[in-house]
């Protein structure tokens, strides 16, 4: 049977590349870890898979600002190679500092060719690393397939640079996919709900095909029930909340085989 073949992209510093490679094996998809260099060097082609991810980590130490050297590259070594594999209709995910990643390479909000980007990814308002669990609610009405049939989420957050910032003009068509919320559902929470003070409370977001998305919050980390910090006491649920993503990207991938 052939299967949905993943690539997850390594580089110095990415440490969550394994527990994503398991989260879309999983889903019932193929996985390789390949470093950016072998993409550069052309031992490893975009085209060979379905889907693209850039996981959590701390590419180059996040020297410069988070995610900022992978960006550089991926933008100016890898920049027609990205955009030929979205244009055949590939799909891309940014997990953390895969979203700091997108975002500052210009692959997200949308992949425009010679256009400064006008959002990025800050410091946290509270000046230090937060990890913590996080209640974040889906916009049903963006396109993005990733989080199809999904309404709520529970997953936990690992940055210290979640902050996205954009200006009023960007912020205004931006495709919001997640925004975090209280535990009752309430938007505009505050902190510790909104760990990084991210304008308009924004977790995650697509481009305008629904078929590139990013967040902060860590799927990959909550695939078992078992994996909520409170299911001895509530009981725990057959998968955890970030599976379907997973399940999500590699269902949609199968059509294209």
């Amino acid at each position: 049977m052939v299967k949905v073949k993943t690539l997850i992209l390594r580089a110095p510093g990415t440490n969550c590349d394994q527990e994503t490679a398991y989260a879309f094996q999983q889903a019932g998809a193929a996985t390789s870890l390949v470093h950016v260099n072998q993409l550069i060097r052309r031992e490893e082609h975009l085209f060979s898979y379905q889907i693209l991810v850039v996981p959590g980590g701390f590419t180059y130490g996040d020297d410069i600002s988070a995610g900022k050297v992978l960006a550089n590259e991926l933008r100016l070594k890898l920049g027609e190679d990205i955009r030929g594999f979205v244009d055949r209709g590939g799909l891309v995910l940014g997990i953390c500092n895969g979203l700091q990643v997108l975002v500052k390479a210009g692959i997200l909000p949308g992949i425009d060719s010679g256009k400064e980007p006008k959002i990025t990814l800050a410091a946290n308002d509270s000046g230090r690393f937060e990890c913590r669990w996080v209640y974040l609610r889906v916009n049903e009405e963006s396109p993005c397939l990733f989080t199809q049939g999904i309404s709520r989420l529970y997953l936990p957050v690992a940055n210290g640079e979640g902050k996205v910032v954009a200006d009023s003009e960007t912020l205004a068509r931006l495709n919001v996919v997640l925004s975090y919320t209280d535990e009752d559902g309430n938007t505009s929470p505050g902190y510790p709900y909104n760990p990084s003070g991210s304008v308009a409370d924004i977790a995650g977001i697509c481009d305008s095909s629904g078929r590139i998305f990013a967040l902060m919050p860590h799927p990959e980390r909550h695939l078992r029930g078992t994996q909520h910090p409170r299911w001895t006491r509530e009981g725990a649920k057959e998968h955890g909340d970030g599976f379907q993503i997973f399940l999500n990207a590699v269902n949609w991938a199968k059509k294209s085989l």
